[in-house]
């Protein structure tokens, strides 16, 4: 509340302010004489100095003005340089009133009582877990693991969020938040359990979690920037995601069963690639050898039927001669390649057998 000398205040009446002087202040006369009041002081305070008449008086007040001023410097000079570091953020404070931020290196503020610097890690990556500890061999929590699944079962999650403060907005990670870290401790387990119950046991035991884990970062950023905390989800990571231990080994023979089921599906997959494309490349080699048959079939009996044709013809024009010919041809394909002796039969004598003919000809490819 600003104070109106002219207006009065809560402590004395109308026209007069807190310490009783009137609006207009002391007269001129009264204001001498507390500057001599002072100087008197002043005077008593230096050394050897008992009053503030003479001239010893005179110079030690003198004296401790300056040592009260030199004071004053140093005070000043010494407390508005400070220095903020690589990894920090300074935020300035003045008559407890932000206003404004640093960065890294040499910087300037009002020196105590005045103003105050709060110098803010907004590079460190901070550590928070969830449903355990790390201290030494990992220590289960169950009033924050123990979560329900959308299909009514109760799974034991541990998990852990890397963040960091904003380093854009560090002043709403000093003032918005009373416990930053209690805060970001409760939005995660609070997400988590929101993301388990919305999954089924099966998935969150096998396929889905990486998918929790980024719809958990999601959601738990969006809800710290509604808060206007101040901080970065980098990850959220599941330690561990395991059925209550009462039922641990039955989910463990669930989960292999489903494994051994998987690799026997994907066995047969690769089987059924292998063997289905040569089954179907020996049908189409099939249907292609019969297809060719068929053509050289249907063609050869074409050639038949016109040869025929053609003999009819001439059967037509020459019968005799067609059929002289025919027999000859006929005789030569049949004694064509058989051995053949030549015997003369007309004469008186017994028959002659001749040397065969077969036997002149040359080999082809052998001994002549």
């Amino acid at each position: 509340m600003s104070w109106n000398n002219q207006g009065g205040g809560p402590w004395r009446a109308p026209g007069r302010g807190p310490w009783g002087q009137g609006p207009s202040g002391p007269p001129a006369g009264d204001l001498e004489d507390i500057i001599r009041r002072v100087q008197e002081a002043l005077g008593k305070l230096a050394p050897g100095g008992g009053g503030g008449s003479g001239p010893g008086g005179a110079s030690g007040g003198r004296t401790v003005l300056f040592v009260v001023l030199a004071a004053i410097l140093v005070w000043f000079a010494w407390g508005t340089f400070y220095t903020v570091q690589p990894n920090e953020v300074g935020i300035n404070l003045v008559f407890g009133k932000y206003t404004g931020k640093t960065a890294a290196g040499l910087n300037t503020n009002w020196p105590w009582p005045i103003g105050s610097v709060i110098k803010v890690p907004v590079w460190d990556q901070q550590i928070t877990e969830v449903g355990y500890r790390s201290i030494g061999a990992n220590l289960d929590v169950p009033e924050e693991s123990q979560m329900l699944t959308g299909d009514k079962n109760i799974v034991n999650v541990h998990f852990r969020v890397n963040w960091q403060i904003d380093p854009a907005k560090p002043e709403d990670y000093v003032f918005n938040i009373l416990s930053p870290r209690e805060t970001v401790k409760a939005v995660a387990e609070s997400i988590m359990r929101e993301v388990v119950g919305l999954k089924t046991i099966d998935g969150i035991l096998t396929t889905d979690r990486a998918s929790v884990e980024a719809d958990v970062q999601k959601r738990m950023q969006a809800l710290l920037n509604e808060y206007r905390a101040g901080v970065l989800v980098k990850q959220v990571q599941l330690q561990s995601v395991d059925a209550p231990s009462e039922v641990l080994s039955a989910y463990r023979d669930v989960t292999a069963a489903q494994q051994d089921q998987q690799r026997q599906v994907n066995e047969a997959e690769t089987y059924a690639n292998k063997v289905v494309p040569e089954a179907e490349g020996g049908a189409s080699r099939i249907v292609a050898e019969a297809n060719a048959y068929r053509e050289q079939t249907i063609l050869e009996a074409k050639g038949q039927t016109a040869r025929y044709n053609q003999i009819h013809e001439q059967y037509k024009k020459a019968p005799g001669v067609t059929r002289q010919r025919m027999y000859l041809e006929t005789m030569e394909r049949v004694l064509g390649p058989m051995d053949k002796t030549i015997v003369d039969t007309n004469g008186a004598s017994p028959p002659v057998p001749y040397i065969a003919l077969d036997a002149l000809q040359p080999k082809s490819g052998g001994a002549k």
